[in-house]
């Protein structure tokens, strides 16, 4: 099955709102192996929806519309669609039931208009929408797949996860299943992943294996179609199991794990308490870590020490080692992971300083960045990193990198890995 997926809405061409929802249609389709050749954006214009229409069906067999599902005029996605496929509009009084409730709720009065959102194609299949009022629908016909979703994430997201994809899915394997694993890397580039396992993108066939590259990392999505769950595991360890024995080394998680997310598991897992003085990232690194669920416990605190004058006056860094070595050094990074460390009265301290760019940096090029590891009694072990890209994107790679070398770094010293 090839897809199509048409955004409605002026606003987009206008620039106001960024396509998120094309995004996030195409990840879902790919776990269900469908290819995504096409994204449209057409503005609130019924012919020139119509058109797009016209285009879409002679190149797509799935056609996913988002957005003009909502009560004004300029909502006219379904109405369009209707007359385009010679197929009246009705009422679904479990959509209708439902908007009358919510206004109900609010001690608001409802409009004549609002009544709209609860039309639907006759002969559709109801997407029911439990986030907002307008509900989506799912509808064959003449050898197409059309499939409507309002336009806000909050209300598209959960609709296409739980009430379309599990029907996109028995459309596609007869009533079988298709199963999704991700597999995360980290400290190998897109190119050099895919170089090595070239031979199992080239012939594969189901289960199918497909990569891609994030900030820094790099997944392999493997998808696999079967008769029942069990089967589609069984393919997919089988084909997991191929690919972890030739980059093994550089895997460190599933689906949505995260490098923060597999740090503080270790550190749970290990009883271990952290803290963290951080310069160019500015909190960064804390803030991932203070998103993943039960950190509170690891996570004791830290300081944001900017400025020569911070690292001095917050972490009691020796005047003259600023003055003899630089901020953007490892003896910096290596001073200010033990001097939080002792601060704060954890196991471990991390330092993080460097030239995040766009401009040097106290005598140091762009990308120079620091990393310092303050483990127990131990000296601090630092470690320097060479990085190419915007100033954010540095930021960010440091704190991935960071979690990544801290990882190895307590491996390497006998803790347990998750």
């Amino acid at each position: 099955m090839n897809a199509e997926i048409i955004a409605v809405g002026s606003e987009l061409l206008l620039g106001q709102i960024a396509n998120t929802n094309a995004k996030f249609i195409s990840t879902q389709l790919s776990e269900l192996g469908i290819n995504v050749f096409y994204h449209t954006v057409v503005g609130d214009n019924a012919d020139r929806l119509n058109s797009a229409i016209e285009i879409a069906e002679a190149r797509a067999d799935l056609i996913i519309f988002s957005g003009g599902l909502g009560p004004t005029k300029d909502d006219l996605t379904k109405e369009t669609i209707a007359k385009h496929l010679g197929l009246p509009l009705v009422m679904d009084d479990v959509a209708l039931k439902f908007i009358e409730e919510f206004f109900a709720a609010r001690g608001r009065g409802m409009t004549e208009n609002n009544r709209k959102q609860a039309l639907i194609l006759e002969g559709s299949t109801v997407l029911a929408n439990h986030h907002g009022m307008a509900p989506g629908m799912l509808l064959e016909k003449s050898g197409n797949t059309y499939i409507l979703l309002p336009g806000p994430p909050k209300e598209l997201e959960p609709m296409f996860q739980f009430e379309a994809k599990s029907k996109l899915a028995a459309l596609l394997n007869d009533g079988g299943v298709i199963q999704s694993h991700v597999l995360r890397f980290y400290g190998i580039g897109e190119a050099e992943l895919e170089v090595r396992v070239q031979d199992i993108l080239d012939s594969q066939t189901n289960p199918t294996v497909a990569p891609l590259a994030s900030d820094g990392e790099v997944t392999l999505r493997i998808t696999a179609k079967a008769e029942n769950v069990e089967e589609a595991w069984k393919l997919i360890k089988a084909k997991e199991e191929e690919i972890l024995a030739i980059v093994g080394e550089y895997h460190y998680g599933y689906n949505d794990d995260s490098l923060a997310s597999k740090l503080v598991e270790v550190l749970i897992h290990n009883k271990l308490t952290i803290s963290a003085a951080e310069s160019l990232t500015a909190g960064l690194f804390q803030s991932e870590l203070a998103e993943i669920p039960g950190v509170g416990g690891t996570l004791i605190g830290g300081v944001v020490t900017y400025t020569p004058e911070a690292k001095v006056n917050q972490l009691g860094i020796e005047k003259s080692l600023i003055e003899q070595c630089g901020v953007v050094s490892g003896e910096c990074a290596g001073a200010m992971a033990a001097q939080v460390r002792k601060k704060f009265g954890t196991d471990i301290g991390v330092g993080l300083t460097g030239a995040a760019g766009p401009d040097a940096h106290d005598g140091q090029p762009p990308g120079t960045i620091w990393l310092g590891f303050s483990i127990g009694d131990g000296e601090p072990v630092t470690h320097k990193l060479s990085l190419q890209g915007m100033r954010n994107t540095n930021r960010i790679r440091t704190v991935k990198f960071a979690c990544s070398y801290l990882m190895r770094l307590l491996i390497e010293k006998g803790y347990e890995k998750i």
